[in-house]
């Protein structure tokens, strides 16, 4: 579904992205981990098309159309409701009234449909720009950091609702430094560092690589034996 081969990216003298080659499965969830400024968000920038790679391909089997993106930056516009919000992107997309609220009851936002979005949390903001992803049913869902300064409450609720949408029949690639989040989701794994890909593979299938026992804070530790990060600080 997602083909990643040799892909370069610098800005300016920077080297961002070295050398990376992976695939992603259709119906997975794929987790591109790091720490900041370890080259995810380029990465993702460049899948979306908002930027160009320097050398190397980046491609995804799928429309712009069927492609769903959330950003870390949620870009809602704040003097609108939630509906307002959505109302604008389901117009855009020529789809059925009904889609709009359909997406909110998706995401535990029907109640705040009438809400400015300057009323809204932290954890209400990312559901709505979940819901603005998914409005559509896009067969590819981009999710940039999809629950980061969020409370383990909201976290969980986000999770499940991301495993929804993959059993819906969705391919899923979401970026995080959070390795707890990495082993509850996803089915495979990229780690990047400092723009180069130091392991990939299925979460666990890594730590038995490294000789270690199956647990996520030993996977962490995988990661700092690696490359000197830890992820937890980031």
């Amino acid at each position: 579904m997602i083909n990643v081969s040799n892909v370069e990216k610098s800005f300016g003298e920077a080297t961002v992205l070295s050398g990376v080659n992976f695939q992603v499965k259709e119906r997975e969830i794929f987790g591109l981990l790091g720490p900041s400024g370890s080259g995810k968000t380029t990465l993702i920038n460049i899948l979306t098309h908002q930027l160009d790679a320097d050398a190397g391909e980046a491609t995804v089997a799928v429309t712009p159309f069927e492609t769903g993106l959330m950003l870390d930056e949620d870009g809602l516009y704040p003097r609108l409701s939630c509906l307002e919000n959505l109302e604008l992107f389901r117009r855009i997309y020529s789809m059925a009234p009904e889609k709009s609220t359909e997406a909110l009851e998706n995401v535990g936002l029907a109640d705040a449909a009438k809400k400015p979005v300057t009323s809204l949390s932290k954890g209400m903001r990312q559901r709505l720009a979940l819901a603005r992803a998914i409005l559509h049913s896009p067969k590819v869902l981009f999710l940039d950091e999809p629950t980061s300064a969020l409370d383990p409450r909201t976290t969980d609720g986000i999770h499940e609702l991301i495993k929804k949408i993959r059993d819906a029949g969705a391919t899923i690639f979401l970026t995080t430094h959070n390795m707890d989040e990495a082993v509850k989701l996803c089915d495979r794994v990229v780690l990047l560092h400092k723009g180069r890909i130091v392991e990939q593979g299925e979460p666990l299938e890594i730590c038995r690589r490294h000789e270690s026992v199956r647990t996520v804070a030993d996977l962490g530790k995988v990661f700092i034996k690696m490359t000197g990060a830890d992820l937890y600080d980031q």
